[in-house]
This record gives C-alpha cells, structure tokens and sequence, in this order.
C-alpha cells in the first residue's frame, strides 16, 4: 500500500463498498480489506461496525484480538465494558447512552451522520491497560434497510502525553475530526481535572460548599477555589450552566 496512513479516505471506501449490503459477506481477500489491513496495523487500529439501533455488533477486524486478546467474533458490549479499565468505566457507559440518544436522533430526522470520540484505557492480551481512542462515526440509512449504522475506529495512543488527568472528548458532526488522530485532535477535550470534575458531580447531585467539604475531606475554602478555577476555566455563567452542558454531551 502507498500513501498516507493518516489518511482514512480507506474506511470511507469500506463504507460505501459494504454498506449497502448491510456488511454482509466482507471479503477479507479484497485489494481493498487488505489495504485497511495494512492501514490498521500500520497505526495499531482495528475496526467495528455495528447495527447501532438494534445494538448488535455486525462486523469486528481480526486486529482486535491482537489489541484486546478477544476474537472478532466474540466481541460484544459487555467484552467491552470488562476490558475496561475499572476507573475509565463510568465514562464508557455514558458514552455508550451517548452515543445511543444520538443515533435515536438520526434516526428521527431521518438523515445525517455525527461523531463521538473520546479515550478509554482498554486491557490488552499482557493484562496491563492500553490508552485506547475511540472514534465513533454514526450515519443513517435507508439501504439496505432504515437503521444507524456505526464505524468505529479504535486507536492505541500510548504515545499521546496528555496534561494531568485530562482526558479527549468530542462531540459533534465536523468530519474533518474523523482522521487519525494527532495532538491537536486529542486535545480537543475536557480542560478539568480529576477533583475538579468530582466536584462538578457532587454540586449536580445537589450538594453545596459544605456538604463537599466533609465528604471529600477538604476545607470549605479549597472547595470554592475548585470551583472559582471551573468557571475561570470555562468562561460559564455559573457551574449549573456548564453541568447542563456536559449532560448535554453525555458526560453526566
């Protein structure tokens, strides 16, 4: 293969190649399968394709069982979610409600495609947890029958460095953030950091300055600071209208 390997004009063919026929009958002997082969393990990706309205897994690259230990044909939601890395798990069930509410909207109005992606650390064959990208690409169609289709591309990004206890995610339906990932993609993301985001979902379950001061075993005055540098960080109005956002989002 030549060209670019950060370059996914090779899953747009796949798509438009195997989706009018449900991605059924995937010849892994095509120029084209073999191509995505050589793009995968080139960038340490694999791929899944999934029937995202009735929830069913139709399609996942060999590459996953070198990525995850599991094979292909194995691979199914709950694998998933127990290949997860226990602190990251909260997040990937809410990007997976996330990512069910957008396709139910697609599905509505009857066009169009969205994006979600974030990172996940996922367990590999050795046992220890790999920084894992997903990229979540929803579309809608009417052929072979109506439904949400989803690619989803996941990435090892070991090399990425993010800030502490940062962590990428977006949310949206700009294409051009569905190519291989680099820094400034990454980035893209949530600027709080572990406590701060605690805080930001204890104040959402009602609590006030307080009542986080004593569960968190932290002076009252460090609880404010927390919450002056959240709005700083945001520019928000108040923490109600930037919890409001992230639920929009999915993250709450």
């Amino acid at each position: 293969m030549t060209g670019n390997f950060n370059n996914y004009d090779l899953y747009n063919k796949f798509i438009n190649t195997y989706s009018p026929f449900g991605f059924r009958n995937i010849d892994s002997g095509s120029p084209l399968m073999k191509q995505l082969d050589m793009l995968m393990e080139k960038n340490n990706q694999f791929f899944v394709v999934a029937d995202y309205l009735n929830m069913k897994i139709i399609y996942a690259n060999t590459l996953c069982e070198k990525m995850l230990g599991i094979k292909p044909e194995e691979l199914d939601a709950f694998r998933y979610i127990d290949a997860t890395h226990p602190d990251d798990v909260q997040r990937h069930l809410q990007g997976r409600a996330k990512l069910i509410n957008m396709a139910k909207d697609l599905y509505m109005a009857g066009k169009g495609t969205a994006i979600l992606s974030t990172n996940l650390r996922l367990r590999n064959p050795e046992g220890g947890y790999c920084q894992t990208l997903f990229q979540d690409y929803l579309y809608y169609v009417t052929i072979p029958y109506k439904t949400v289709f989803l690619l989803q591309v996941n990435t090892n990004i070991d090399w990425w460095k993010p800030a502490k206890n940062r962590f990428h995610y977006y949310v949206g339906n700009d294409l051009e953030l569905f190519r291989y990932p680099d820094n400034d993609l990454l980035n893209i993301g949530i600027p709080f950091s572990q406590r701060e985001f605690q805080i930001i979902k204890l104040i959402a379950t009602g609590m006030n300055s307080e009542q986080i001061s004593e569960k968190l075993f932290i002076s009252i005055n460090t609880v404010s600071t927390h919450r002056k540098n959240i709005i700083d960080k945001t520019g928000k109005n108040s923490i109600s209208e930037l919890i409001y956002e992230l639920q929009e989002k999915g993250l709450m």
